[in-house]
């Protein structure tokens, strides 16, 4: 009697503590506040400068077909942007810490658009941020739940090949699986880059959701070598231009069931699979030429080359393959039957925290330098024109005497 009555007072508690539990671990999703934390990049040594008087001097410069320095323009962006003085002859390159200011600036006064419109742009901005600076804005749009444009800076780290540290394969991978979630409707091209993505991003992982996410994402583009040709697939893309997309899904695959240990697949992976041979075993010639088919940018690549012709020969050889390894996955209970969007979550949830500290503290020292070096700039300008000014007094001096 007293133990029923001591297990009905301690239930809510144990339901309450589940629900904070729950919530715990979907914030935990996310970057933290230390790591997001802005203090360390607004404790740098003040720079002031009268903008007017910066600008109208940029202007100038500009017209009259001289250089413009990097440190003027890294002190124009936080206020006007990238601009056209980043084609100045010595301003090939911004500095790091320019394109990571400006960055930060959009996302503390709610410019994400601009930041992306740079970032999509970055032939005409020069925006190439580093992983840490493409972590932060992928974050920013994850805690809004704006998945779509999550994997916009997704793509970008992906052109980029920026899949290096584990906190950005992390949280590129949790956008891509919840942007799939939710089934929106991919053009080709979309799912090119949503493929090369999660193929890219998956590389550097060993894990069910590393392994899961490179099968899946050869499998998308297996999908579009077959119904355009290799050169869809590569062109413009950080990707191998040999064929047999569809193959390394496989092997993806075969690398599980070989694995030992508790590695398994998602079945998303299967059912995506699945969806590709049905997709392409259905269709005939006149079917290749879908979504758009009046735009010349939708149709290049489309032509097939006798290399295609051969990969599509292969496709009832790849279909049987994935016979007997969905089988065989299920027989040796490889198969988890949580979707790709669950386990990223996992993955999220138990090692995101981890991950942060060496970024963290790779942060801290890049900021250093970049003050050290910022600061060698602003006295290298002053000297620059103290010596401009003695000169111009000698001049002045000269005529003077003549």
């Amino acid at each position: 009697m007293a133990a029923s009555i001591m297990q009905r007072c301690l239930s809510p508690v144990k339901v309450a503590s589940k629900r904070d539990r729950v919530l715990f671990l979907a914030r935990r999703c996310l970057l933290s506040a230390a790591y997001t934390d802005a203090r360390i990049w607004e404790q740098r040594r003040p720079d002031p400068q009268n903008l007017a008087e910066l600008a109208s001097q940029m202007d100038r410069c500009y017209d009259r077909k001289f250089p413009v320095s990097s440190l003027s323009v890294a002190r124009r962006t936080p206020c006007f942007g990238p601009c056209r003085f980043r084609h100045s002859p010595n301003c090939w390159y911004l500095r790091d810490w320019t394109v990571h200011g400006w960055v930060r600036q959009c996302l503390k006064y709610g410019g994400k658009d601009k930041a992306v419109h740079t970032l999509k742009n970055k032939v005409q901005y020069g925006i190439f941020p580093d992983d840490f600076t493409l972590n932060l804005l992928i974050d920013t749009f994850l805690k809004e739940k704006n998945y779509k444009e999550a994997c916009s800076v997704v793509e970008e780290a992906m052109l980029q090949e920026a899949f290096d540290r584990p906190t950005t394969q992390i949280l590129s991978l949790y956008a891509l699986s919840k942007y799939l979630a939710a089934k929106p409707e991919l053009s080709w091209q979309e799912q090119r880059s949503v493929g090369a993505s999660l193929y890219l991003a998956g590389l550097g992982r060993q894990d069910p959701v590393g392994l899961s996410a490179q099968s899946m994402g050869c499998a998308m583009l297996g999908k579009i070598e077959m119904s355009r040709g290799i050169h869809a697939v590569f062109r413009q893309m950080p990707l191998m231009w040999t064929h047999g997309y569809l193959g390394r899904s496989l092997a993806a695959m075969e690398k599980v069931s070989a694995g030992a240990g508790d590695v398994k697949l998602s079945k998303d992976v299967l059912d995506v699979f699945e969806a590709v041979l049905q997709d392409l075993s259905s269709s005939t010639s006149s079917d290749t030429h879908e979504e758009g088919q009046g735009s010349e940018s939708d149709t290049v690549g489309s032509t097939l080359t006798e290399e295609d012709e051969q990969e599509r020969s292969k496709l009832p050889e790849y279909a049987k393959r994935f016979k007997e390894l969905s089988s065989r996955l299920q027989t040796e209970g490889k198969v988890d039957p949580a979707g790709l969007e669950a386990l990223a979550s996992g993955l999220a949830e138990g090692q995101l925290k981890e991950a942060e500290g060496p970024d963290v503290a790779q942060y801290e020292q890049r900021v250093r330098d970049w003050e050290d070096e910022r600061m060698q700039l602003i006295q290298r300008e002053k000297e620059s024109r103290e010596k401009a000014e003695e000169e111009r007094q000698a001049r002045s001096l000269a005529k003077a005497v003549v």
